[in-house]
């Protein structure tokens, strides 16, 4: 794998609402402002296979059990990793993912019930063991997005508040037991800000240099 300063593969996650998919997009346009190549992906989808599992999994209107919840992300994100992901960072392009696994562990986990460190252990194993060099959650409280979210609701969106605060205390936890790797922004203030916020952490994974 080329040095991280050349090609870091970086995350956004969050709740519903977070703002993150405005964020990555901007992300990625300060990125090549700065003469970086970057790959946007979104998790789930970024494939033909990954789009047919996106459509079931936030779409579907019956339940799903949440082992096939799980499961199904999994399988969305191997296909994501095979065409897209590992073929950017070979290429040394910056990737920047809308949601990775830990959305997985968070939903699922913390807010479904299943086994977190279950979910962590599979989706390694899914993912042949790549993890984002950066994974930046963000934080706003669950009625800040809520009255952000704009348009239908998906399947997992409509699960309610309960489940909504569920994984915003799983995305914390998450964070407390892996700070190296996942950083919290506060997602409060403007659109501006929040960036200049992702901009200091993602400066910081950039003159960190090559992974160990």
């Amino acid at each position: 794998m080329a040095a991280m300063a050349q090609c870091p593969f970086l995350s956004l996650d969050g709740v519903d609402g977070c703002g993150k998919t405005t964020q990555c997009r901007l992300l990625a346009e300060w990125l090549r402002s700065q003469g970086r190549q970057v790959v946007e992906v979104a998790d789930p989808g970024g494939t033909a296979v990954g789009q047919v599992i996106r459509e079931l999994l936030l779409g579907h209107r019956e339940d799903i059990d949440v082992y096939c919840e799980a499961l199904l992300f999994m399988a969305s994100r191997a296909q994501l990793l095979a065409e897209a992901i590992r073929p950017a960072l070979a290429r040394g392009q910056v990737v920047i993912s809308d949601r990775y696994l830990l959305a997985n562990v968070v939903y699922q986990g913390h807010a479904g019930g299943l086994d977190v460190d279950e979910l962590w252990r599979i989706g390694l194993w899914a993912t042949r063991g790549l993890l984002p060099d950066l994974t930046l959650v963000l934080d706003v409280p669950i009625e800040h997005a809520a009255r952000r979210r704009r348009g239908g609701t998906d399947r997992l969106e409509r699960r309610g508040p309960d489940f909504q605060q569920r994984v915003r205390a799983g995305f914390l936890a998450e964070a407390q037991r892996r700070p190296d790797s996942i950083r919290v922004i506060d997602a409060t203030g403007s659109v501006v800000d929040v960036q200049a916020r992702i901009q200091a952490e993602v400066c910081r994974v950039l003159a960190a240099g090559a992974r160990p």
